[in-house]
């Protein structure tokens, strides 16, 4: 799998997702992935997933108007009305960075710790072929963005695309444990800025982020 070329599958029976966590079948939902080979002065890697975010919401746009618009959950989920719609995985192989996408287009997971939805149930159900066609589009857009224009542009482009500054979040992460403050934006790499009830803010590089 080359770059510019993405892979879909139809089934899934050994899905993953963050953490480690088991992904469900989900037929009729986009489940698709492509490589990103990176070149001398490309942003940090882990950057992509900011790039892979900003796509799906561009995607996704035209079918969740009836329900708001989506938006951006740090790192890497897209959310409709606190539910998560969309999810992204990113894999090193090598010099190659494999996004892997998937999005809840005719139904979303039942998942015992945090909401979800699909577009079949809040707005237009697309043809999985076109709307693969368009998130490709939009990938593509974003990846040229990330090189023509830097870490920076992007960060300010995503937090465009967020939920507000001030948002209520916990994180939970393997050293801290349970922390919950709120939303201050991301730092000049991408790493989310928590702000705590001491005036304090908190960098967090790693977790699993929910809107409290």
């Amino acid at each position: 799998m080359g770059d510019g070329f993405w892979r879909l599958a139809l089934r899934q029976t050994a899905g993953r997702g963050r953490l480690g966590r088991a992904w469900q079948d989900g037929a009729g939902n986009f489940m698709g992935s492509t490589a990103v080979t990176l070149r001398q002065g490309d942003p940090h890697a882990g950057s992509l997933a900011l790039v892979a975010g900003l796509a799906v919401v561009r995607a996704v746009a035209p079918y969740v108007r009836a329900a708001g618009p989506a938006f951006l959950k740090w790192p890497n989920d897209v959310m409709v009305d606190g539910a998560k719609l969309a999810g992204i995985l990113l894999e090193r192989q090598g010099d190659a960075i494999v996004v892997g996408i998937g999005v809840n287009l005719a139904r979303a997971p039942d998942l015992a710790d945090r909401r979800t939805c699909a577009l079949a149930d809040i707005g237009e159900l697309p043809d999985l072929g076109a709307f693969a066609e368009r998130l490709a589009e939009e990938f593509a857009g974003q990846l040229a963005m990330w090189r023509g224009f830097g870490l920076a542009a992007l960060i300010t482009r995503w937090l465009t695309a967020a939920h507000p500054v001030g948002t209520p979040l916990t994180v939970t992460d393997a050293s801290s444990g349970k922390i919950s403050g709120s939303f201050a934006g991301l730092d000049e790499a991408g790493a989310l800025r928590l702000a705590m009830a001491d005036g304090t803010t908190r960098i967090i590089h790693a977790g699993d982020v929910h809107l409290a």
